[in-house]
């Protein structure tokens, strides 16, 4: 009978816990797509200096800035192509203006004019109309929920109006933060399966949570760990589970007037550096879009540059809205859809 040899030896126990194997590493041009140019680096991201929009579409203008002549002073940083608004009034009795700004701005579409209404009452008595083919939009301020408000909202879904809801409630860290506007969203539309939808035409946008209100007096390193910054982003995700529902990115109310973007030197040569100010401005906003945008998806977030804090230009606004979204790394469909394709989508036209 052949002899057996005998097994070798099992490592201890110690032995096999050494960590795991150590594979060979791959150069990043392994991970490159093909015809990328790149041998040993990942293809640099595309520069916030140079990607714009196809085109914007102002989703919140303000017809004071119309009449202050806002188109002509719009490439000051840089051009931007206005295709299109949505004009924000500060109550139905200016609807007879609107003639008057489309007369005067012949190249200027207009796509809807928003118009404020109290719906904490329930449904309106009179239907807001406008004689011309502009769709009329409701802007709905909103502190805290209740059964009218509900009622009101239902109500002008139910019309087919785009309802947009500005959100006046703060963000909060005793575990409330918007779960108020949630009840209110959960009352209206529905949740799951069983939620409802808005007539044809209709929709609900949220202004003033992107970015929140917010004190600029917490330092970015407190605002990491601050528990209004982990409601932020906990609300966020909860309101973005409401399919039919949008966001507004607009100019922040953080009591400071909109960093200014340096234009070009008389020679042309280059742009001139940014302010620290602007600088400290993209970083904050940017911590604010990133939940935004992971929870809703570019697609349900539209530009406007209206703001109440005196001292700002919307072309300041339009170059930090465009650098944060190019600096998160969004491509070229995805801004457009920010700045144009959104509002199209929702206010109907161009």
């Amino acid at each position: 009978m052949a002899a057996i040899e005998a097994p070798l030896p099992s490592p201890g126990v110690g032995a096999r816990r050494k960590g795991p194997k150590l594979l060979p590493r791959l150069p990043l041009s392994a991970f490159n797509p093909p015809n990328s140019g790149s041998s040993e680096g990942f293809p640099l991201p595309s520069s916030p200096s140079t990607t714009h929009p196809t085109k914007v579409i102002d989703g919140y203008l303000s017809v004071k800035d119309v009449r202050n002549s806002w188109k002509a002073d719009a490439g000051r940083a840089s051009p931007r192509k206005i295709n299109g608004v949505v004009l924000a009034l500060p109550s139905d009795s200016e609807l007879a203006s609107i003639d008057q700004i489309v007369q005067t701005h012949t190249s200027l579409k207009v796509l809807s004019v928003l118009i404020p209404v109290n719906l904490d009452q329930g449904p309106l008595a009179e239907t807001p109309f406008f004689r011309g083919n502009i769709p009329i939009s409701l802007s709905v301020p909103f502190v805290k929920n209740s059964p009218k408000l509900v009622e009101g909202l239902k109500w002008a879904l139910g019309k087919g109006y785009v309802v947009d809801i500005d959100v006046q409630a703060a963000v909060k860290d005793n575990g409330q933060g918007w779960g108020s506007l949630e009840e209110l969203l959960s009352e209206v539309l529905g949740s799951g399966e069983n939620g409802t939808k808005p007539a044809p035409g209709g929709a609900v946008i949220l202004s003033n949570i992107l970015p929140p209100t917010h004190d600029l007096g917490i330092s970015i390193v407190k605002l990491l760990n601050h528990p209004t910054y982990r409601a932020y982003q906990a609300d966020t995700a909860s309101l973005s589970l409401f399919p039919s529902v949008y966001i507004k990115f607009l100019p922040p109310r953080w009591n400071a007037a909109t960093p200014a973007t340096p234009g070009a030197p008389s020679n042309g040569s280059a742009l001139a550096e940014e302010s620290k100010e602007k600088k400290e401005w993209k970083r904050r906003v940017k911590m604010y879009l990133g939940p935004a945008v992971e929870a809703f998806g570019y697609e349900r977030i539209i530009y406007g540059s209206w703001t109440s804090t005196p001292g700002s230009d919307p072309n300041d606004w339009y170059e930090i809205a465009r650098e944060s979204l190019v600096e998160l790394g969004l491509e070229q469909d995805g801004l457009d859809a920010v700045f144009a394709t959104n509002a199209s989508t929702v206010y109907g036209g161009a």
